[in-house]
Order: C-alpha cells, then sequence, then structure tokens
C-alpha cells in the first residue's frame, strides 16, 4: 500500500516538482520515504510509503491499551534525529513542520519521519522566524526541542512556555504520570537539558542534530527488544495471495518485469489512447504546436529504435513546451527511464500520464513496474491487480 497526499499549493508546478524531485531522492530506513508525485494544474499529490501504525500523536496523547514506555520514547527520540541528521548530511537540512503527527510507526512498530513535512510552514514558530522571516537548520532544532517536550510530558506544551516549566523544577512534576515513575531520573534530565538547549532564544546556542545524535545513542536501551513489543503492536500477518483474473499481454509482461516485451506493445499502440486529449482547430496549428509535435515524432523513433536517453530528450521538450498533453508521451518516457535505471524518475511519470487520463490500465502497468524496481513488491502487486481490474472493466464496457 501508499499514502497519498493532496495538497493545496500556490507554487509554480515547475517549482513544486523541483521540490518533490529533490526530496524523492532522500533514501534512508527512519524516513517514510517519498516514491512519487504528481502535478497537474492546480492539483498537487504526494505518493509515500504506507506507514500502517498511526502517529506518535495517537500513541503519545491518545492511545487506549497503553502508554508508550520510556525506552521507547528515547528510541522515537533517537530515530528522529537520526532521520533529521541525515536529510541535512544530503543538502535537506530545511525539514518543516515537525511535531508529533509527523512521527509515523511501520509494520515493525519502528518510527519513521514523515516526507510530507518538507513543503509546509513550521508548526512552532522560533522566536528568529519572527525576526528575519525565514527558517535555518536552527529552526529546525528548535522544533526537535518541541517534540522532546512532547515525549517527556506526555501532553502538548507551548514552547514560549517550556523553559520557565522545566527551569528549576522537580523532573519528577513534570514528566508523564502515566510512565508511573517507570524511567531513569539521569536520562529524563538529560532529555530535560537537551530540550532546554534545542529552545534556546538565540539560535547559534542551540545544538546541531549530529551532537543531537551523538547523545541520544547513548542513551539507547532494550535495543535488543523489537519496537512492535514494546509498542503493544500485533505484526500484521502476511495477507493471502489475492487471485487474479487471466491477465491481458500487458499484464502478462509487467508481471514477469519484462521491459522488452512492454516496450513491442507500447510501440504498436502508438498514441490511440489519447485520443480525445488534444482538440485542436485549424487555426490553432501554429508554427509552436507544428515543432512541437516534430520533437516528439522525433522522440518516437529513436523510442522505437531503443535510444532510450535521446527519447527521454525529445519528449522531455515535448513535455517541457506546455503546448499539448499527451499521456502517451509520459508513459514511453516512463519506460525510458525504467530502460536507464531511474524507477524514480519512471514512477513519477507513471503517475503524470494516470493523472491525464484516470482510468487508462497502461499508467497502472507503470507505476506496477516502477515500484517493484524500487523494491515496494507489494505496492507492485497492489497496482498490477489494479490495473488488471481496470482493463476488464474497459472490454466490457467495449463489448456492451
Amino acid at each position: 500500500m501508499i499514502s497519498v497526499k493532496k495538497i493545496s499549493c500556490r507554487r509554480a508546478p515547475k517549482q513544486f516538482a523541483e521540490e518533490a524531485w529533490g526530496v524523492g531522492k532522500l533514501r534512508h530506513k527512519k524516513l517514510a520515504n517519498l516514491i512519487g508525485y504528481c502535478c497537474d494544474d492546480d492539483q498537487r499529490l504526494l505518493v509515500a510509503e504506507y506507514m500502517p501504525n498511526d502517529t506518535l500523536t495517537k500513541h503519545l496523547f491518545h492511545w487506549e491499551n497503553q502508554t508508550i514506555e520510556w525506552a521507547m520514547r528515547l528510541r522515537v527520540a533517537f530515530s528522529v534525529a537520526e532521520a533529521l541528521n541525515y536529510c541535512s548530511n544530503e543538502g535537506r537540512p530545511l525539514y518543516h513542520d515537525l511535531n508529533a503527527y509527523r512521527v509515523l510507526f511501520d509494520e515493525d512498530g519502528d518510527p519513521r519521519l514523515s516526507c510530507f513535512g518538507f513543503i509546509k510552514n513550521l508548526a512552532y514558530t522560533p522566536p528568529e522566524y519572527l525576526r528575519i522571516g525565514r527558517i535555518t537548520p536552527e529552526s529546525v532544532v528548535f522544533s526537535y526541542g518541541t517534540l522532546l517536550l512532547d515525549l517527556l510530558s506526555g501532553k502538548h506544551i507551548p514552547p514560549s512556555h517550556a523553559l520557565d516549566m522545566i527551569k528549576g523544577k522537580n523532573i519528577h512534576l513534570f514528566m508523564d504520570s502515566h510512565l508511573e515513575g517507570n524511567f531513569s531520573t539521569e536520562e529524563a534530565s538529560a532529555i530535560v537539558d537537551l530540550a532546554s538547549k534545542c529552545l534556546q532564544y538565540e539560535p547559534k546556542d542551540r545544538p546541531d542534530m549530529k551532537s543531537l545524535v551523538a547523545t541520544l545513542e547513548s542513551l539507547q536501551t532494550k535495543s535488543e527488544v523489537p519496537s512492535h513489543v514494546m509498542m503493544g503492536i500485533k505484526k500484521q500477518e502476511e495477507a493471502p495471495p489475492i487471485p487474479q483474473q487471466p491477465l491481458s499481454s500487458m499484464g502478462e509482461a509487467c508481471s514477469r518485469m519484462d521491459l522488452t516485451a512492454m516496450h513491442q506493445i507500447l510501440v504498436a499502440t502508438h498514441y490511440r489512447d489519447d485520443q480525445g486529449t488534444n482538440e485542436l482547430s485549424f487555426q490553432e496549428w501554429t508554427q509552436q504546436i507544428r515543432d512541437a509535435l516534430e520533437t516528439r515524432r522525433q522522440g518516437d523513433i529513436v523510442f522505437r529504435d531503443k535510444d532510450f536517453k535521446t527519447a527521454i530528450d525529445c519528449y522531455s521538450q515535448f513535455v517541457d513546451a506546455g503546448l499539448m498533453v499527451s499521456p502517451t508521451v509520459y508513459v514511453r518516457r516512463s519506460l525510458c527511464y525504467l530502460m536507464c535505471d531511474e524507477a524514480d524518475s519512471a514512477l513519477r511519470d507513471a503517475m503524470q500520464a494516470q493523472c491525464l487520463n484516470s482510468e487508462w490500465p497502461t499508467a497502472f502497468y507503470m507505476q506496477a513496474l516502477a515500484l517493484a524496481k524500487l523494491n515496494m513488491d507489494s505496492d507492485a502487486v497492489d497496482m498490477l491487480t489494479e490495473a488488471a481490474e481496470l482493463e476488464e472493466k474497459r472490454q466490457k464496457d467495449g463489448s456492451n
């Protein structure tokens, strides 16, 4: 399964696409990684790995059976710091909107930091944002300090009051009462000290992520105990195989990961699924449109001849011209990317084809191929099944 988030965004499509593309290049076991996006007119979609076990907000503030034990809270703090440190090292230090909603739990109960936070405003506004109107890596550390307070107290505490509440106070009065005293005073004091440093008014007085990771790593306990055990989460058993209807030639090629067969099918079907996508009058056939169609034709020639890198260049020129839309061009470029071992780009184009033609089986088949290349096998099977169902529905509608 995958997680899809529809967002409202006033940014230009190109700017949004560039940012999503950069975020999509991040890959870490402590992140709920972005695997694709769609940008069409005013519609913006982000697609990430699905995390089935809710958010830190649910487990920390609205739990039903048990609260999060102390060792697991330390693991959450460490995991989030690891994720942020990785992002910083990869040139993405400005993770926005860091709060308990952004911490998710995967099928093993391990904490992951959501990738969706890269494009929103800060949940808690650091003091310097009000002064200079922009965020910095130190601003992220400030937000991280508020998350540490959540883990300590089990409740939301306004950052503006946080330092006053923890300075010189008995730590046992500040801690989450639901822990019932089951925590190390020494470890809790260390976390309080870290939170105090993160929430300093002056950005220069806050620690960096690297030092936070080093401190938190030394506080980890129960490392041999799986997260799902500490969280009281019952691991989901493998679902039984889904019975599949007989697949078409395209479905069979997709299930075998046979890119050569997919190429042959796409060459043979040409642009028949683009019918009705662009209705142009005689007056609208400008020289620019003729040039764009010539670029596409050149792309089709090299695509047929399996010169996939050149085909990517030609199809990209056609897309960037913005004069016509073609789901088939996106699907063909998606296959070219797969042939060039660029599965992330392939998935992006297949999703864009789906945006343009929401019930086109080919777009779903291409997404299945890209997901399989990204080792997201369960999602690939789901997408393959959905493509086959759409294809069967199309055949039934055509016979009526």
